[in-house]
């Protein structure tokens, strides 16, 4: 499972330079989703390592409380976690939000800036837990 691990935290890594570089470039809608993306695959590289062999959902909240179940520091990580999930749809699709404004309207520099601190605390947690 090391291996399947280290690959989702590979991937999580790549998500979080992403989500800055999407900052940068003033994209922020999708710096929010791609920070989404680093959270969840960092979780689950966690899970992994701990022998899940299938995780299906896409929520933080249940991931850290299932990687709570393991390691209790992740209790600390909640609200992190319930504010990249209301990224998840509606930084992508058009109809995710209410009124006229799409996502790359909508969005903002400090929304991306909040999802990637939640990912970076996330990620940073893992990272210390999995590679010391």
């Amino acid at each position: 499972m090391r291996k399947i691990a280290l690959k989702w935290l590979k991937q999580a890594e790549a998500d979080l330079k992403a989500a800055k570089d999407s900052f940068e470039d003033s994209n922020f809608e999708w710096s929010c989703f791609q920070s989404q993306q680093c959270g969840e695959k960092a979780l689950k590289a966690f899970l992994y390592e701990k022998g899940y062999t299938s995780i299906m959902t896409h929520m933080l909240k249940e991931l850290v409380r299932e990687c709570a179940k393991h390691e209790e520091s992740f209790n600390d990580l909640v609200r992190e976690a319930k504010t990249l999930d209301m990224y998840y749809i509606p930084t992508r699709y058009p109809n995710g939000l209410g009124g006229d404004l799409a996502p790359t309207e909508f969005y903002e520099r400090e929304d991306a800036l909040l999802c990637i601190s939640c990912a970076e605390l996330i990620l940073n947690r893992v990272k210390k837990l999995l590679t010391g």
